[in-house]
């Protein structure tokens, strides 16, 4: 057995037909009909089923297709550690957070690490903290940055950032001139909601008990579109103190403290606790914790 007969072995069994695996490895049919009879004598056992429209595993080769996939993992990972001794961090690390991680978080740690670690480049993978979980999980992005907790025994998590909730108005909406205000008075006011994300079900969770009085206005995709709604005067919202930052410092709107409600996101930092990390991800990882400890 040789990686590449593993390669041809999983494209047959994911797309069904040895002439459509040929074209995808650039091997013909008859060679790719070869490479899977040698498999097939070397592991005493059948591990396609050709009988049918499309072929498809046997109970044996949906166990190796298993160990295969780890076996391509460990021999990809073990390229990077081998090409990853030199002196300085290289290469490329995957990071996932959402959007407003990204643009309200995160350009202050990348332009830090990017300062420290020049040849190294950073390639965004943007989505829900979910998603990210996800892409983790099945090893195709390097670190997370990601709403906490986290329920996965594979992931492995460090608290580096955490932000309070709080209303969000334009300087000339009446409840502009309290500092802190009950959720009764909030329920009064045209509510932006956003689509999805932690931030909404927080958002349901407190709101609930106040479901007839309700008047959701919009509910919108992003938080740049619900500041500069609110901003506007079309309604008010909650939000992560730290995304409002600059429309706060401009004076276009003003964060109030919510009465009797003490309202936390928590980013976290999160990577698979099974994988040999590159040199790139480990000075990451470290530069984000050093500057997360910094600003407590």
């Amino acid at each position: 057995m040789d990686f590449d007969q593993l390669v041809t072995f999983m494209e047959v069994a994911k797309l069904g037909s040895f002439s459509r695996a040929g074209q995808k490895v650039f091997r013909s049919q008859s060679a790719v009909s070869a490479q899977i009879r040698q498999l097939e004598q070397e592991y005493g056992d059948r591990l396609l089923d050709r009988s049918g429209k499309d072929v498809t595993l046997t109970p044996a080769g949906r166990v190796l297709f298993a160990y295969a996939e780890r076996l391509l993992q460990m021999k990809d990972e073990s390229l990077l550690a081998v090409a990853d001794q030199g002196n300085s961090p290289r290469g490329t690390i995957v990071v996932g957070a959402n959007e407003a991680t990204c643009l309200y978080v995160l350009p202050d740690v990348f332009a830090k690490y990017s300062s420290l670690y020049p040849n190294v480049q950073i390639s965004i993978y943007r989505n829900f903290s979910y998603k990210i979980v996800e892409k983790l999980e099945n090893g195709t992005i390097d670190v997370g940055i990601v709403t906490l907790p986290v329920k996965s025994a594979s992931l492995k998590t460090h608290g580096i950032f955490r932000d309070q909730l709080m209303l969000m108005v334009s300087p000339q909406n009446p409840l502009a001139k309290h500092d802190v205000v009950p959720v009764s008075d909030i329920v009064k006011q045209p509510l932006l909601l956003p689509k999805t994300g932690y931030s909404r079900r927080l958002m349901d969770k407190l709101f609930r008990p106040y479901a007839s009085q309700l008047q959701i206005r919009m509910e919108l995709p992003s938080v740049g579109m619900i500041k500069s709604f609110v901003a506007a005067g079309l309604g008010v919202s909650l939000i992560s103190a730290s995304f409002a930052r600059d429309q706060v410092m401009a004076g276009r709107v003003k964060l109030i403290a919510l009465q009797d409600e003490d309202l936390w996101r928590e980013l976290g930092l999160a990577y698979r606790r099974d994988r040999t990390l590159t040199r790139a991800t480990t000075t990451f990882i470290a530069t984000v914790r050093q500057l997360a400890a910094a600003s407590k």
